[in-house]
């Protein structure tokens, strides 16, 4: 069996927000949910700025707090070392949220996609009405539904349940990448077998010093970063006396 990891070039990042765009549109996310998401800030004094980007998600612990605090293993680890979580068995006690120390799990607090089941145009006569629209382009419940989210998972959660990055197992079962994998501009992340050397992840760490968020914990996170984005090089030179 697969243990799966991330791996995250900070170099190649260009903090263009692609993969948490591309994660929203996979799996059915609900307006202010997130699974995908950044920590950003500003050092220095102008002009001597500098702009530090790091692209969060899911870090699929090993020692995974959420699952040891939920109740009733709705918050649970497969096989292959996914962090992942039943809709069905969740109650809504948020205890894997207070566990957490990344801040990357979202709650429910409303029925999900509310407004696209609006039935009055925001201009009369001019758009559409919002349910009019998901109806025209055959959606279920939003225009850009993902129907294939539901192999694995819920295809939209109800109110009253927490929800997170699953690694897009629906995809995994078949083969394919997460897709913030895949929809990565600058191939910025690499995912794959960490029990195999020969995986693309195996060869990232084995050439590149690695760091993972609040490792100190003990969780041991299975997304890791390397590198970090450097905006420039100095002139060559031999330096002098």
């Amino acid at each position: 069996m697969a243990k799966y990891a991330m791996v995250i070039d900070l170099q190649r990042c260009t903090g263009c927000g692609g993969c948490i765009l591309a994660c929203k549109n996979e799996n059915n996310l609900s307006e202010g949910v997130s699974w995908s998401s950044k920590i950003a800030w500003t050092e220095g004094t102008f002009p001597d700025v500098r702009y530090t980007y790091i692209t969060t998600l899911c870090n699929h612990c090993e020692n995974a707090p959420c699952v040891k605090g939920c109740p009733t293993s709705a918050m649970h680890k497969t096989e292959d070392g996914v962090t992942n979580h039943d809709p069905d068995k969740c109650i809504g006690c948020r205890y894997c949220m207070t566990g957490c120390p990344y801040g990357v799990i979202n709650f429910n607090w409303e029925d999900a996609h509310a407004g696209w089941q609006e039935q009055e145009a925001l201009i009369a006569d001019v758009t559409a009405a919002p349910a009019e629209m998901v109806q025209q382009v055959g959606g279920t419940s939003i225009p850009y539904y993902n129907p294939a989210l539901e192999e694995t998972y819920e295809g939209v959660r109800p109110r009253g349940v927490v929800e997170k990055c699953n690694f897009c197992n629906h995809r995994l079962e078949n083969g394919q990448l997460p897709y913030c994998v895949e929809s990565c501009p600058s191939n910025a992340r690499a995912f794959g077998d960490l029990d195999d050397p020969n995986s693309d992840v195996s060869k990232l760490l084995a050439k590149f010093r690695s760091f993972r968020l609040r490792e100190h914990l003990g969780t041991e996170p299975k997304v890791f970063y390397v590198r970090e984005f450097t905006p420039g090089t100095n002139v060559a030179s031999k330096g002098g006396v």
